[in-house]
This record gives structure tokens, sequence and C-alpha cells, in this order.
């Protein structure tokens, strides 16, 4: 990658990546338990795109709320940034889990990942297969084409552990029953989640925090791609498969420049390159507590990673200025 490229990243690195994902969960957080998801994400996606025009980067989004015509803002193609700086790729989901933080139930996030441009998967809004585990593990333990059973007796076996140590995240789906029943069937625990599956990706990262050891199930393409970049972080692996399962879906994807619609995805074919990640918990959840209001400060809890250097940080801040928010 060209040295200017790489340093721009590194001052995105600092905390302005950290700010956009902060702003818009604190703005998400304001909505929480109101059981207004529209209202919640809206605020989400006016913070993230005004803190986003601030950083020095020629962005654009290739993943974002949806099409022009469906997304007034932080659309797929709208361009972003401060116009200087490095020419980037975003990915982005303001508030992951609206109807969680409409609830006020656990793991909603604000996320995004920047890379290089093009080094991100301009992913058609379909479904996806997804598998995932975090890193530590060989290179192939996990292969989409297997069961369900087999891939948790190979994790199993790589972890040094029974089957019955094994605890799989899952979408509480009526798509999934027949999986869920699969995988209670070899021993293994299933956590199920409601919604926010890049949580649920993004979980499989730290195991000995979140209890997580696999993600199975099928979810949302443009999620795929943000939890990959998260994956490719921290060294996790990740395949995916965009289920097109119409003329319709087929001929949208290769307008988007999917040529194999059979084709399998790993983390390193979602998000290549060097990739920043950064998320913000809105909701308490496994991993990341939610934002905390005060008298004298709001409390956020952010990680920022970065694939190059492996650097996962954990930023714990404080904000006393809180006009500013």
């Amino acid at each position: 990658m060209p040295t200017s490229t790489s340093s721009g990243l590194d001052r995105v690195l600092t905390l302005e990546l950290v700010r956009v994902s902060e702003r818009a969960a604190v703005a998400a957080a304001r909505l929480r338990g109101r059981g207004d998801e529209k209202a919640a994400d809206q605020v989400a996606v006016d913070a993230m795109r005004s803190e986003l025009n601030r950083l020095a980067i020629k962005g654009t989004v290739v993943i974002g709320e949806g099409e022009r015509d469906e997304a007034p803002m932080l659309y797929i193609g709208e361009e972003v940034g401060a116009g200087d700086g490095p020419d980037v790729d975003i990915a982005l989901d303001p508030l992951e889990g609206t109807t969680l933080c409409a609830k006020n139930q656990p793991n909603s996030l604000a996320v995004i990942a920047i890379a290089e441009k093009g080094s991100l998967l301009n992913a058609p809004d379909v479904y996806m297969d997804k598998i995932a585990i975090g890193p530590g593990y060989p290179e192939g333990t996990i292969n989409i084409d297997l069961s369900p059973t087999e891939n948790i007796s190979r994790l199993a076996k790589a972890k040094g552990v029974s089957v019955a140590e094994i605890t799989a995240c899952i979408l509480d789906r009526p798509r999934h029953a027949k999986l869920i029943d699969e995988v209670r069937a070899t021993g293994a625990a299933i956590r199920l989640i409601g919604d926010g599956d890049v949580a649920g990706i993004i979980d499989t990262t730290d195991p000995e925090t979140t209890g997580i050891d696999i993600y199975l199930g099928t979810g949302g393409a443009p999620e795929g791609v943000l939890a990959a970049a998260a994956l490719r972080c921290t060294g996790g692996q990740m395949q995916g498969r965009l289920i097109l399962d119409t003329p319709e879906k087929v001929a949208r994807a290769a307008r988007m420049g999917v040529a194999d619609p059979k084709a399998i995805y790993r983390a390193e074919d979602l998000a290549r390159g060097d990739v920043l990640f950064a998320a913000t918990g809105v909701t308490d959840g496994n991993m990341l507590a939610g934002v905390k209001f005060t008298k004298n400060y709001i409390e956020t809890h952010t990680i920022v990673m970065r694939s190059s250097s492996r650097t996962v940080r954990e930023i714990i801040a404080k904000h006393q200025d809180l006009d500013k928010f």
C-alpha cells in the first residue's frame, strides 16, 4: 500500500474514527427504550455523517443505509469526508440493532469500517450464509460447505475441548429452526440473539469475555462485510456465500460487480488490504458497555482495530463537554 494511504489511515486510527462511532452511539442512546426505531436510526445517521465530514479523507460509502432513493443520508455511493487525504471505502451501520435500541436490549452498536479504495466488497442487500470463529485456530478449521455438526466438531478439536464446551451464536429466526435443532443435537450450547449479527460475529473474537465460540446462520450481506472487517483485524476466520435465489437478485448482484453468484467469500475477500474498524456500545452487550449518561459527563465504551498491525484498542471515554453531544 502506498505510504501516503497508510499514513492517512494512521491519522484516522488515532481518535478520529472513534469519535465517529462515539457520536452516533450517544445520539442513538438518547432514544433507548423509546420504541421508535426510525427516530433512533435517523439521529445516529445524522451524527455519524456530521462527524465523518470532519475527517481528512475522500470517502465513498460502499456499505450504508441503502440505495440513494431509499436513504437520504449515508446511502451507497455517497461521498463523505473533508475532501482531502486518502481515497477510502467506508462500510457503516450507524445503529446496528435498531430494534435492540428501541427496546433497550443488549448488543446494539454504532459500527464503522474504513479501508483503501476498492477494498470492501460492494455487497447487495440480500441474505448471506455465514460462519465465523475468532483468532488462534488453524486456517481451514471451518468450512461453510460442511454441516454445522462437522464444523462444531472441528472447532472443538482445534480448541482442545469437548463439543459440550462450545457455544454457538445464532439469530433467533424461524429460518434457523433446523440449524438450531442440529446444533443442540451435537451437545453444544446456543446463545440466541434477536438482532445484531455484526455483534454476534464480533463476539467470536474474544470468547473468554463473551462466551461465544462460533457464529452460524444467515443474515444480511452488508453486515457480513462489516463483521469481516473486524475479523480481519483480529485474525479470525469467516466464510460467507450470498443467497441469490431469484433472477432479480442475481442480476442486481451482477450490477454491483458480483461475477460468481455461488462464490464463497472469506474475510480477506470481503475486506481486503489495510482495514480500520470501530464499534461503540449503544446498549450494554457481551463485549461493550452501553452509553452512560451522568450529570457531569457521558461515558462511552469503544473498540478500535487495525488489520495491518492486529491492534485492538479498548477505549472508555468520559466526555465532560456535554454541549458537544
